[in-house]
């Protein structure tokens, strides 16, 4: 994998991977759009929030080999580049989950100023073009962090039947983080997974969230796949596995207009 070596600090584009919802893709999306990031030369650190820890498993770290986490990110107030973890993709460092993480939502409801834990920790100049946060599957205290600390969110958008009902909740409490916590935020896409060509209920779906969200959403579909589902249990991003999959080829594209979109949110040429 192409990669451009970081010789000096900056402030990266942070994105969060969320969807109330589970098994919709959300991790596997965060997986893996940190892994085609990362092919296009980019330099990214992936921050697992969920205390089901599926992102840091998927990427090779074992629980018994974790010593600081995303616990320890936001209550012991150690910096962000103490605690990332080497991942087998160059140019990709990923700050675990941790079991720790699960009693952090009754910790955060009595901590000063709870909303911004996440952003005063992790909002500062470091050598990544990207941090992307793997949210948990709820629209928890750890989420609304997520929210405050990032620039814009990502929405893996399963299709299935009750999808847009889901969206359009989410983007309601997107909006509410958007007018009381953090005014630049902004939803940069959602993405349509588990795609089956083969069914209906997916043109359907399609149809309806490009009906009712336009532009935001992401040309690019991530099919059902095999290789998606197998690639974790071998500590391994669908990328790196088979990038020869449809999965992995679908990443790769979804890398390719995430890219586009940060540059014309951030006005870059």
């Amino acid at each position: 994998m192409a990669r451009k070596a970081s010789t000096r600090n900056s402030m990266p584009r942070f994105l969060a991977i969320a969807n109330q919802k589970g098994g919709v893709g959300k991790t596997t999306t965060a997986v893996n759009l940190a892994t085609a990031l990362c092919a296009t030369g980019k330099s990214v650190l992936l921050v697992d929030l969920d205390p089901q820890g599926n992102a840091s498993t998927g990427l090779g770290v074992r629980r018994s080999a974790i010593r600081s986490s995303a616990y320890d990110l936001l209550f012991e107030d150690t910096p962000p580049e103490d605690i990332a973890k080497q991942t087998k993709v160059p140019g990709l460092k990923v700050i675990p989950s941790s079991m720790h993480l699960s009693g952090a939502e009754i910790e955060l409801v009595n901590s000063p100023r709870r909303e911004y834990k996440l952003r005063d920790r992790l909002r500062r100049a470091m050598p990544y073009d990207y941090v992307i946060l793997d949210c948990p599957p709820s629209l928890s205290l750890l989420t609304l962090n997520a929210f405050v600390a990032v620039d814009s969110v990502v929405v893996p958008l399963q299709c299935e039947f009750y999808a847009l009902e889901g969206l359009t909740q989410l983007t309601k409490t997107i909006e509410r983080v958007r007018q009381h916590f953090n005014s630049d935020l902004s939803l940069q896409g959602v993405v349509l997974t588990m795609y089956d060509k083969r069914n209906n209920l997916s043109h359907m779906v399609e149809d309806d969230v490009r009906e009712h969200f336009g532009d935001k959403v992401y040309k690019t579909v991530i099919p059902r796949n095999v290789r998606l589902s197998e690639a974790p249990s071998y500590g391994l991003p669908a990328i790196v596995y088979d990038m020869h999959c449809p999965g992995a080829k679908a990443y790769i594209k979804l890398a390719s207009e995430v890219i586009k979109r940060e540059k014309t949110l951030t006005g870059a040429a």
